[in-house]
């Protein structure tokens, strides 16, 4: 039994005229010449492979991912100059059959970076941008990360992070079209859809259409927490919207430019590949780390809550290999607060708090899943730490994005009073989000 597999071999859509076809290919029937029986061939694979992207091994519909949907966008390169919004998420999911002699058929499912394919591909890729982390994901939070050269692809890297955080005139000279692919987990202090907004910036200051290759939001199914103050706007909240927003990343682009929110109100040049089978309710587990401190479903659903640690002097489990799942502190009354840890460097964290120091804290791994914030465990720190007038950094107030917050712990509010103090101006928000919604 012997197998042909053809790479970077090209097929035929019903809707266009030629697509780039994927890593593994198969072979036609060996006396089909005729130009109309390889049309039907390549439009009967195409089916297939259309029915097999969009169909779960269960038999249940599946979410086609923007990138994954390469026939909607592969187009809009040809003669242009690319540049590239990336990091490690940034994935391709490929789909081909193989046709064995006796008639077996089997299908190839592989996955690329986006960057790696669009080479394969030969588009003309011009740079890469990366955000905070890096272009292959390994830095530190906060961590300045330098321009450099991709060793697999050889393409300049542009850091998006630290001191450039906008891109230049001159790193977007030659660009035609930019795209931007970065995979997001809903929270107004996660620094993607800051770097989102500085490329949409510049992009329109130098006409550069802006394509997104839209991803799920894995906190979408709700909205919640404080609305950010315009006098604390900061990288990690630069909008007033709330801590959990509600919104993919093509969404929000799509907010940023209908608020008008991008400097002195211009508009970019957007276009958002949407994802096929996606709502706001849809359970979606994120096959890579979009960073080193989210290692896991439980980490990004716990990420909105147990983000408020940071600006505290607990720690958040970085050091661990449990980070955002769990919280403590030497500190910490050790009657109440059994379970511990001791924060070592490690991926992501190379000087994490209370480094080789055992950590009194909870262990929140078995928590059900939120569908709001939870502040009923930062309250809790707050009441059990020796002293409380040390406990707020002030990175707490750019995190929650208002002083009110602060306060109301202080003033011994209970978690439900402060979120009814939060109720008004999320209904706004969300009459407001509405327009720019592409999903149910």
């Amino acid at each position: 039994m012997t197998l042909t597999v053809f790479k970077n071999t090209q097929f035929l859509w019903l809707a266009f005229t030629i697509l780039t076809c994927f890593s593994c290919g198969s072979q036609t029937k060996k006396n089909s010449d005729g130009i109309s029986e390889k049309l039907e061939i390549g439009k009967e694979r195409g089916e297939k492979i259309k029915e097999k992207r969009e169909k779960r091994e269960d038999g249940k519909i599946k979410i086609v991912l923007g990138a994954d949907r390469i026939e909607e966008y592969l187009p809009l390169f040809e003669n242009k100059k690319v540049g590239i919004v990336a990091n490690q998420t940034s994935i391709v999911s490929l789909h081909d059959i193989a046709h064995y002699e006796n008639g077996f058929e089997e299908t190839i499912d592989l996955q690329l970076h986006l960057v790696d394919y669009l080479k394969n591909q030969k588009v003309n890729i011009l740079k890469v941008f990366s955000p905070e982390h890096g272009f292959r994901g390994k830095a530190d939070a906060g961590e300045v990360v330098k321009d450099g050269i991709d060793t697999k692809t050889g393409f300049p890297i542009v850091s998006l992070y630290g001191k450039n955080k906008k891109p230049s005139k001159e790193q977007l000279k030659g660009i035609d079209i930019m795209v931007f692919d970065i995979q997001d987990v809903g929270a107004r202090f996660y620094t993607y859809i800051s770097t989102l907004h500085y490329m949409m910036e510049a992009c329109a200051e130098n006409n550069i259409p802006l394509l997104i290759l839209d991803r799920p939001n894995p906190n979408g199914h709700y909205i919640d927490g404080p609305i950010l103050e315009v006098q604390h706007k900061s990288f990690v909240g630069m909008h007033p919207v709330p801590v959990v927003h509600g919104m993919t990343i093509g969404e929000y682009a799509q907010m940023i430019n209908g608020q008008k929110w991008l400097k002195n109100g211009m508009n970019c040049d957007l276009t958002v590949i949407k994802m096929k089978n996606y709502t706001h309710q849809t359970p979606y587990s994120l096959p890579i780390k979009p960073s080193p401190n989210l290692p896991n479903d439980v980490a990004i659903n716990l990420y909105p809550s147990l983000c408020f640690f940071e600006g505290t002097p607990l720690s958040a489990g970085r050091g661990t290999e449990m980070q955002f799942q769990i919280f403590g502190a030497p500190n910490l009354p050790s009657e109440r607060y059994s379970f511990t840890f001791t924060p070592q460097s490690n991926e992501g964290a190379k000087y994490p708090k209370f480094k080789n120091e055992l950590c009194y804290g909870k262990d929140l791994r078995n928590t059900k899943e939120l569908d709001k914030l939870n502040l009923e465990w930062l309250i809790e720190a707050y009441v059990s730490t020796g002293k409380k007038e040390d406990f707020f950094t002030p990175f707490f107030t750019k995190l929650a994005g208002t002083t009110k917050l602060q306060k109301q712990i202080e003033q011994g509010y209970t978690y439900r009073e402060i979120r009814k103090t939060w109720l008004k101006d999320l209904k706004e928000y969300d009459r407001m989000r509405q327009k720019y919604l592409l999903y149910e």
